[in-house]
């Protein structure tokens, strides 16, 4: 059983897309291999990256596809045959299967009875059917962006493809991709190899590179820098290096052979924020912070090599002079900021645009002091009071950082340099750490604002900006989202989860989209029929994602809980909790089963014409189980009423699992669908009064179940 590699040599791709290109590519090709039966759907395919390959190896192939059996539908009986004789519809289908036509078969289907014929479908070698699909399967590769790179072709790809290598144990695989034929050799380093190296066997394929001065696992290479900066950490006494996974990912992908070396900068830098020195670091050079035994900034950093090492020093010293003149910008940048204070900003935003449709930052900022104040007294808590006057200062204020040179040369510190402007200008603590935290969470991983303050700045900053963009019929479509509106919606649920923030989602972006009444933005609102709507449906997806994904419930939980509604996010998070925690009840199941049956019978009802009195009658349900229900239902619906009112959602659901006991009876002895109208619209109305009272915490009718 032979072994397959598969390799594409690129010019250098960017950092940030080879992990998800690499899991693509052995995604597409384990799939391939399934699907034509040349591997089995247990075994995996192995993925490798470099800044300049992706690359996947698969073990014990099977050499050619077995033989199989196929039937192919021809055409109907009736078009086949006329008077009892083939037509040319027959002779037809006979030649394409390559079979005399009185020797076609018939099956028979739903829609009546067709000529077939079983066909034997020969197995074709592995290797031809990986040079005629795989191709396609490259080109299939999603990129966030790719270029033409052939004038006149139509491949288009992440960066140009120089070179392709494909085996099938030590033979050539002959595929083609943008003008290249596949071949045995590979290319080492760019600087540490001889270049072309050729490779005898897929299996021989990462310690043949390895000697090439290539590491091609993205584990391996983790590793190693993992190592390598310990180790040079180690050589400063008392520091450690700053983890950061964010930052481990990219120079992994930047590097094929990487090394570690560690800087030195001058301790006066020391005087600028923290914040400021470590994004010039990280963001612009690629380095990792050193921090001493107590956690602050040491004055040096870590530099990962794409070569074996520095013997001279010649790197290190041209990455420090390069790190110096970064910081002397930043500190040139900060102290001049420095004479124009934030409060004297506000009017230079009317000169910088928010959006082309939506105006300048001035009136998002008059936006967001008239949504922050939006809560009134709600958002108050026993323990924790807003200070509103803080609150409305840092709304004017939050974007004026946007004005300054240091924002303008970090785009990344926005906010972050507000918040340090304000403090360095001895505006309120509240003011500063609302500005400093009004962007987060940029992402679910990331921290939320820390105080209630600057929560409520960070939603009033999203909702305004998701409220004009769905006002301009901007909203995300597929995977666009170009306005990143996704990220800012996860935001704002994070935020009211973890604040737990009384907050009405409808509410919210009524509120928002009335910042933008009289404005010139309003002119151009394109969607504002559909605009509710379309918030309502953007945010129970964000919402589903977040209960789902992030927390972990069931899919089919979550779908039974939003149905029920999801205005308020907390409540939405409270009712999936007590539903989770009650599904492991035995009646649990059964219930969900009899709201299923009780769905399915007032819906086919409604299409056959057939509905509910207007006011259920008990007095007109002549048997004795539906009177039992009926009475039941009376007595349970104010009970789980009140329940839910008090947010007593597990008590509220043990409440209506009472209910299994008559339910079970009813439906064992009486026929709702019968032909008396006057009864059947009250046993109707029974089941709506039932559905009614008993699916606002839950639609029982998602829930799958085994009998589903």
């Amino acid at each position: 059983m032979p072994d397959f590699l598969l390799e594409i040599g690129l010019e250098e791709i960017p950092a940030r897309m080879v992990d998800a290109a690499r899991e693509e590519l052995a995604r597409r090709t384990q799939e391939l291999l399934v699907k034509e039966n040349l591997l089995s759907g247990e075994a995996q395919v192995s993925s490798y990256s470099t800044p300049r390959r992706i690359a996947v190896v698969a073990f014990g192939l099977n050499a050619t596809q077995a033989d199989a059996q196929e039937q192919i539908t021809g055409p109907s009986l009736k078009v086949a045959y006329k008077d009892g004789a083939p037509t040319p519809a027959a002779e037809a289908f006979a030649k394409k299967v390559g079979m005399d036509v009185t020797k076609l078969g018939k099956i028979s289907n739903s829609k009546g009875e067709y000529l077939s014929a079983t066909v034997e479908k020969k197995g074709r070698a592995a290797a031809d059917v990986l040079a005629e699909s795989l191709p396609k399967e490259i080109t299939g590769i999603y990129w966030a962006k790719n270029m033409y790179w052939r004038a006149g072709k139509p491949e288009r790809f992440v960066r140009p493809v120089r070179w392709l290598t494909a085996l099938l144990d030590s033979k050539v695989v002959p595929l083609e991709f943008g003008g290249i034929k596949a071949g045995a050799k590979s290319r080492g380093h760019r600087i540490l190899s001889q270049g072309d190296i050729t490779l005898q066997s897929p299996s021989a394929y990462a310690g043949s590179l390895e000697s090439a001065k290539v590491v091609v696992s993205p584990a391996e290479r983790e590793h190693s820098i993992r190592k390598a900066l310990d180790a040079a950490t180690r050589t400063i006494p008392g520091a450690r290096w700053r983890e950061d996974e964010d930052l481990l990912k990219t120079v992994v992908n930047l590097t094929e052979f990487p090394s570690v070396i560690i800087g030195t900068f001058e301790k006066e830098y020391l005087s600028l924020p923290e914040e400021v020195l470590v994004t010039v670091m990280r963001d612009h050079q690629k380095y990792f912070a050193v921090e001493d035994a107590n956690g602050k900034l040491a004055p040096h950093f870590l530099a990962v090599l794409n070569t074996d090492g520095d013997p001279d020093g010649l790197i290190r010293h041209g990455n420090e002079r390069v790190l110096r003149a970064r910081f002397n910008d930043a500190r040139f940048f900060w102290q001049t900021d420095q004479k124009i204070p934030l409060t004297e900003r506000v009017e230079m935003l009317k000169a910088v645009t928010f959006q082309k449709d939506l105006g300048s930052y001035y009136e998002k900022a008059k936006r967001m002091a008239h949504l922050v104040n939006i809560g009134g007294a709600d958002f108050d808590a026993p323990g924790r009071k807003i200070n509103r006057k803080a609150l409305h200062e840092a709304a004017w204020l939050a974007k004026t950082d946007l004005t300054t040179e240091l924002v303008k040369e970090f785009t990344e510190l926005q906010g972050v340099v507000g918040g340090l402007y304000a403090k360095a200008q001895c505006l309120a603590p509240a003011v500063a750490d609302a500005i400093y935290d009004h962007y987060r969470p940029l992402s679910m991983e990331d921290e939320s604002p820390r105080t209630l303050e600057s929560a409520l700045l960070a939603l009033a900053d999203k909702s305004d900006s998701i409220a004009g963009m769905f006002a301009l019929g901007l909203q995300p479509t597929g995977s666009k989202d170009p306005f990143a509106l996704r990220r800012q919606a996860n935001g704002i649920v994070k935020i009211i989860v973890e604040h737990k923030l009384p907050v009405d989602l409808r509410m919210l972006f009524h509120v928002a989209l009335i910042g933008y009444k009289g404005s010139d933005a309003e002119k151009k609102f394109t969607n504002l029929d559909k605009y509710a709507d379309s918030i309502s449906a953007f945010f129970r997806e964000r919402l589903e994602f977040y209960l789902r994904d992030v927390r972990g419930f069931a899919y089919d939980e979550v779908n039974a809980v939003l149905a029920a509604g999801y205005d308020r996010v907390t409540d939405a998070l409270d009712r999936v909790e007590a539903v989770a925690e009650v599904r492991k009840s035995a009646d649990f199941e059964p219930i969900s089963v009899a709201f299923k049956r009780i769905k399915n019978i007032l819906r086919q009802a409604n299409e056959a014409g057939k509905s509910p009195m207007g006011e259920f009658n008990a007095a007109g349900l002549p048997d004795p189980a539906e009177k039992q229900l009926a009475e039941i239902v009376e007595m349970k619906a104010p009970i789980v009423a009140e329940l839910r009112h008090k947010h007593q959602y597990v008590a509220a659901l043990a409440e209506i699992a009472q209910l299994r006991p008559a339910l079970d009876t009813f439906f064992e002895k009486v026929m709702v669908m019968v032909e008396d109208e006057k009864l059947r619209s009250n046993r109707l109305a029974l089941l709506q009064k039932m559905l009614n009272n008993f699916s606002t915490i839950a639609d029982f009718s998602e829930i799958v179940t085994e009998k589903k």
